[in-house]
């Protein structure tokens, strides 16, 4: 007798069909079976699956992070680009449909000059004789791409004589819509470097702390109250001041992101700690005492899964903390500066008032940072309600 039987398919239509009796009970209770029989990542997969926000949070995530990745593709311009011939000038508006009122492919106006005669303000408005299409996979400035190799194709330009300013541009008379991208670039990545360093180190040592206890545990714990007690603003001013001016900017503020990771595992390491000291006394773990089980096999197979989900959680939320820090401090000035460029380092560029009054598209990083920080928030949700499958 044949016992390799092919496990069904279905789902919830294999069940009703069987409830009426067009399938054989058997392939209804093989299905059950392969429900409980999952592993712990095949559940979790079928109740990310279910959860809505957290897949669309998923899919912007991707999204920015393709842009970061392409950046360099993406951004019509570089970094250094200016024109001094359209500083603070607002967004370009696409048009599909011209004067004559005919339909057709995206265009732009060429964009003109005048000054208000009371203020004396410059105006940017729309010159309708001069008309623009915009143009996919055109060459532009030259980059290097993906720090490989020499391009200097860009998704998307006009023609010679025509500007686009998704975006508008900024105080300098740069693209903003570039600046943005390419920006992501650091305030997507970083973040992910301390995040890395942070948890490992907050798993680690909690771990250790709690398993095993004693005078180990005392020495750690002691350890965390001399970290925590450091207030965090004056601590990134010191480590600001203590960086040699010469170092160049991206690796200054990589060096500090790193020595802060190495000061921000503690919450996570005390509750790590909290954790084991409770799951160590159950009795799976004492039976794989019992059974010569090493303690670092107990520790990877049998403690951390125990509390997976709250793990999940903290490493979701830590991601748009960093984000929120790094733009933070950029903000404040002892971050990143131009000309290396972030989403903080923008909004520092927008924080005067007459920026925000007169020329408002410079605040578009925000939303991208308030996107980001969302989206990050949903997705773990979504990864800790799958992290809990039988609930």
């Amino acid at each position: 007798m044949n016992q390799n039987k092919k496990k069904p398919q279905g789902g919830l239509l294999r069940r009703l069909l069987g409830q009426m009796g067009f399938l054989p009970q058997r392939m209804v209770v093989d299905e059950t079976e392969a429900y409980y029989a999952a592993s712990q990542w095949q559940l979790m997969g079928r109740k990310f699956r279910k959860h809505k926000l957290a897949r669309i949070a998923m899919v912007v995530l991707g999204l920015l992070y393709l842009q970061a990745l392409l950046g360099q593709f993406i951004a019509p311009q570089g970094l250094t680009t200016y024109s001094s011939a359209f500083v603070n000038c607002g967004p370009t508006p696409i048009r599909i449909v011209d004067d004559s009122g005919r339909l057709r492919a995206p265009f732009v106006y060429g964009i003109a000059t005048e000054r208000d005669p009371v203020t004396m303000r410059k105006h940017y408005t729309e010159d309708r004789s001069r008309i623009y299409p915009i143009q996919f996979f055109t060459r532009g400035e030259p980059y290097r791409f993906l720090g490989l190799f020499e391009s200097d194709l860009h998704l998307f330009g006009v023609g010679e004589g025509g500007r686009i300013f998704l975006y508008g541009t900024d105080g300098g008379g740069r693209d903003l819509f570039s600046r943005i991208v390419l920006g992501s670039q650091v305030s997507l990545s970083l973040p992910l470097v301390g995040l890395s360093v942070s948890f490992v180190l907050g798993l680690v040592i909690g771990s250790i702390s709690g398993y095993f206890g004693g005078i180990v545990d005392s020495i750690i714990q002691r350890l965390i109250e001399v970290l925590m007690s450091f207030p965090t603003l004056p601590l990134w001013m010191a480590l600001s001041a203590a960086i040699p001016p010469r170092v160049p900017m991206l690796q200054m503020y990589l060096l500090i992101t790193m020595i802060l990771s190495l000061l921000s595992w503690t919450g996570l390491a005390r509750t790590v700690r909290g954790k084991f000291m409770s799951l160590r006394e159950e009795d799976y773990v004492m039976a794989a005492r019992l059974a010569g089980v090493s303690d670092r096999k107990i520790i990877m197979t049998h403690l951390i899964p125990g509390f997976m989900s709250y793990l999940i959680v903290s490493m979701t939320m830590s991601v748009p903390a960093m984000i929120i820090g790094e733009t933070s401090m950029s903000f404040l000035g002892l971050g990143l500066r131009s000309p290396v460029t972030s989403w903080g380092v923008l909004l520092k560029e927008a924080q005067e008032i007459q920026n925000v009054a007169l020329y408002s598209w410079k605040l578009i990083p925000l939303v991208y940072v308030i996107v980001t920080v969302i989206s990050f928030n949903f997705f773990g949700d979504g990864l800790r309600d799958a992290a809990d499958p039988y609930t």
